[in-house]
């Protein structure tokens, strides 16, 4: 059933000078299995609406239900919802704490009462589908490299065998080789899994190669929701609200623009390549049938 949001709002510092609304009337529909991706310059609120999605804030207005359940009612168990909706912090220091590898991965199954067949079981499981070596497990986390403190803090989560995954900012500070396989993973996980998976990013061009849906966020409010070519469509809009559409998308329309038979809202290198790829040999063969 997943998670909805019935105009959902919070403020900061309610009823002093420091008072900010951080969302405004928020309503939202996320659905099962569901790849969607979470845009929005800082300080639109797309930090504080995934804290809200497994209960770490509450909303001063409003009501969120998990499978149709109002997660602020009464004998609502909070434990339980963390434990099906996950969140990966943007800081891998925030999440990380164990002596090793394995034992903060073990933390949370642990804490959910499993046997130890079980907890190991699960522990091998997540680390290996996040691509961490064995004759790592027993490292320190705080001695690995930024993109394996990322991967241990999403094994970590995975561990719980959660229904939605959000990861915020999950490939901040990496190389661009780093970034691709943290995401590569993500999406096989999403695959393999069927879960819900909720990518932050400020990368424009890791949303439009990975996620199915897209919501832009912007003072608080939901701005844009939609395909990933539906909302690049308005990219002058969304360079006024301090965003962008990827680079591929600016470089069709100036082709389109020079006057060949570009479609609109191109988002990928790989759908760019094709569409070029075609152009090219329709002009080939005008050149032949010209000979």
């Amino acid at each position: 059933m997943g998670i909805r949001l019935d105009h959902v709002s919070y403020v900061y510092s309610s009823g002093t000078a420091y008072e900010m609304h951080a969302l405004n009337s928020v309503s939202l529909e996320i659905p099962d299995g569901q790849f969607i991706g979470l845009i929005g310059h800082t300080g639109s609120g797309k930090s504080t609406l995934i804290q809200h999605l497994n209960g770490l804030v509450k909303a001063s207005e409003g009501t969120i239900y998990y499978n149709g359940e109002n997660i602020y009612g009464e004998g609502f168990q909070m434990k339980k919802l963390r434990s099906h909706v996950g969140l990966v912090f943007q800081y891998p220091e925030h999440q990380l704490f164990e002596t090793t590898v394995k034992k903060d991965v073990e933390f949370g199954p642990r804490n959910l009462g499993l046997s130890e067949e079980e907890i190991a079981l699960r522990v091998k499981e997540a680390l290996d589908m996040v691509g961490v070596p064995k004759e790592l497990f027993e490292a320190s986390p705080f001695e690995l490299s930024g993109g394996q403190k990322r991967r241990v803090a999403i094994a970590g989560v995975l561990a719980m065998k959660p229904d939605v995954l959000i990861l915020d900012e999950p490939t901040a500070g990496l190389d661009p080789r780093g970034r691709d396989e943290i995401l590569d993973q993500i999406a096989g996980i999403h695959r393999e899994r069927k879960m819900t998976v909720i990518l932050v990013s400020h990368s424009m061009e890791d949303v439009a190669n990975y996620v199915e849906r897209l919501i832009v966020m912007n003072h608080g409010r939901v701005a844009y929701d939609g395909t990933p070519r539906e909302v690049f469509a308005h990219y002058k809009e969304l360079e006024s609200i301090g965003l962008a559409a990827p680079q591929i998308t600016y470089l069709m329309n100036d082709i389109r623009e020079q006057g060949f038979e570009v479609p609109p809202n191109v988002t990928t290198v790989t759908e760019a390549k094709e569409i070029l790829l075609s152009i090219i040999r329709g002009a080939s063969l005008a050149e032949g049938d010209k000979a």
